[in-house]
């Protein structure tokens, strides 16, 4: 596997030494902004990881190579290149063996972490179970990823395009904690609550840590999924995005849209129909998981 691992200098030493490293996805600068927004907020969670004492660690597979740290001339790459491959699970054998390049999908990202000694990782919302999900099976690889991967993933819960109720159940029946960070309710990403219940909460980054050296000792294999909600004053109105998104589902289903394509498309009108309220919350929510992911990460390294 190391011919096709490259960690950057500064991620290897920090981990060697037992410094904070957080790691942060690529599928987000590949597909989930449009260029130069996309390179602008891969800088920004670059620098606020830097000023909060934290090494960054965003992963992606360049020319076959999985890249453990991009340098600013790879993040401009991942960027703007439009031979940008989505990297989950299934396509990394055929990425790396064919020399193509992708952007880490939450699952995957998850996967170089625990392979590389990463404790953290921070994303925006994970994948889970789409609606319809009991007829069409189409569930996201990021639920299996976090029954078997050894890392916190900070998150805003799960995209609130999803089925919650069914992809909350998937994970109690996966084993994975899910934690609210000083919250009771489950987020739903552009909303603070979604009417669910987290399975616990906790106070302080140190309840993490703890928590994880507990399961470590029983050897239970897995991550934990730790939410935390979007800053309030960015928070979609409750009613008029059940509303908006209600109707672009039942869009998307005339329009054929189905599988992986499904959630882009979603993300995609939301914005038109928000007049970009969307991505504006979307970006505040990465940054809140960044600072509380940047605690975590921070707290693992004092232990």
């Amino acid at each position: 596997m190391n011919s096709y691992l490259h960690i950057k200098t500064e991620i290897l030493e920090a981990l060697e030494l037992g410094k904070p490293v957080v790691a942060l996805e690529s599928t987000l600068i590949a597909h989930g902004f449009p260029y130069p927004e996309n390179l602008e907020l891969a800088g920004d969670l670059e620098q606020q990881t830097r000023e909060a004492g934290v090494v960054p660690a965003t992963v992606a597979v360049i020319d076959g190579k999985i890249e453990v740290g991009l340098s600013r001339d790879e993040l401009e790459f991942i960027a703007t290149d439009k031979n940008i491959l989505k990297a989950s699970l299934r396509d990394m054998p055929v990425l790396l063996a064919k020399g193509l390049s992708g952007g880490t999908t939450v699952a995957t990202t998850m996967q170089i972490a625990d392979m590389v000694g990463i404790r953290v990782f921070v994303t925006g919302g994970i994948g889970g179970v789409h609606r319809n999900g009991e007829t069409t099976f189409d569930i996201s690889a990021d639920l299996e990823a976090l029954a078997r991967y050894n890392v916190v993933v900070v998150s805003a819960g799960a995209k609130s395009v999803l089925d919650l109720p069914k992809t909350r159940e998937r994970l109690e029946t996966l084993g994975v904690p899910v934690l609210g960070y000083r919250y009771d309710g489950f987020p739903a990403f552009y909303l603070r609550d979604s009417g669910l219940p987290v399975d616990h909460r906790v106070d302080e980054p140190e309840d993490i840590v703890r928590m994880m050296d507990v399961k470590n000792q029983l050897d239970i294999n897995g991550g934990v999924l730790l939410t935390t909600p979007v800053p309030e004053v960015y928070e979609l109105d409750a009613s008029e995005y059940n509303r908006i998104l209600d109707r672009l589902v039942d869009e998307a289903t005339r329009e054929g849209v189905n599988g992986k394509h499904v959630t882009p498309y979603l993300l995609s009108r939301l914005k038109e129909e928000t007049e970009g309220k969307s991505v504006e919350t979307n970006i505040a929510l990465i940054k809140n998981n960044l600072e509380l992911g940047c605690r975590v990460a921070t707290a693992f390294s004092s232990t």
